[in-house]
């Protein structure tokens, strides 16, 4: 049975990979940062391990963990966790910029990293990460998000490139809207993080946070997390697993018109977004 980690499994995608793999006979690990959802995920029969990304001596743990439980091997590392900061570049500090890449892109690089020692031992392996449609066009007020998903593709594909000769595998995995909790701590971050009244954009924030509020709100063309299940199992599964996986129509579109578009002319739509 081979064995993967999951990373952020607390609910939305993370929870979904996990289960799924579970149904496909993968021995699954699974991670989660706070007490609650350490124990739910346990009381759901998920073998859990407790993970910190924005703490080093925590990832080194969680390595020594997961190892101690898959009799030193890993086949598959899905890196999931990761959370969205909203709100204007201009109105970003210093400190929650630093945030959103400690956890998005340094604690995923450094548990990768550990991970990739013994995968490359193996000389088999997988490593998936979960970006978004938002690592490869950029759309206003997600600037930070959009950066820190924007450095995991490229750092992504400069591992995928160094590993060519070997079978270990680096995929992306890049969804659009999916159904999750996400867009909701999205939101709770960007209230505990910008100072709304004391911004230019004061009356375009409100604007985001009437919508966003609104009972059941949904974007266009947003799918369960089921679809990036589907692309997580391909990339474990298939002899050639895709460098990129796309999920959602937004995600194929925008990839489109990003090849197709005059820079001018995607930067209108993008902004108008």
């Amino acid at each position: 049975m081979k064995s993967v980690l999951v990373t952020g499994c607390s609910s939305g995608i993370g929870r979904c990979i996990a289960e799924g793999l579970k149904e496909h006979d993968y021995k699954v690990i699974t991670t989660a940062r706070k007490k609650e959802d350490i124990e739910n995920l346990s009381e759901a029969g998920f073998d859990v391990v407790e993970l910190d990304l924005n703490d080093s001596n925590s990832i080194h743990k969680a390595v020594e963990t997961v190892l101690s439980k898959t009799d030193g091997k890993l086949y598959g590392l899905v890196n999931n966790a990761a959370y969205g900061l909203s709100g204007a570049v201009e109105d970003l500090s210093r400190e929650e910029l630093r945030k959103q890449f400690e956890t998005n892109v340094f604690g995923t690089h450094e548990l990768t990293t550990l991970f990739l020692s013994v995968i490359r031992k193996q000389n088999e392996g997988r490593i998936i990460q979960i970006s978004s449609v938002l690592g490869f066009v950029t759309m206003k007020f997600r600037g930070a998000y959009c950066a820190s998903k924007y450095a995991l593709e490229s750092l992504s594909d400069a591992l995928r490139y160094e590993l060519k000769d070997t079978n270990i595998k680096v995929s992306l995995i890049e969804p659009g809207p999916i159904t999750s909790e996400f867009r909701t701590n999205a939101l709770n971050n960007y209230k505990n993080v910008i100072n709304k009244e004391q911004s230019h954009y004061k009356e375009e924030y409100s604007k985001i946070e009437k919508e966003m509020n609104v009972e059941n709100y949904t974007p266009p063309f947003t799918l369960g997390p089921e679809a990036v299940l589907e692309k997580v199992i391909h990339a474990l599964e298939s002899n050639r697993p895709k460098a990129h996986y796309y999920v959602t129509f937004p995600t194929y579109l925008f990839a489109l018109f990003k090849r197709v578009l005059p820079g001018a002319l995607l930067d209108k739509i993008l902004i108008r977004i």
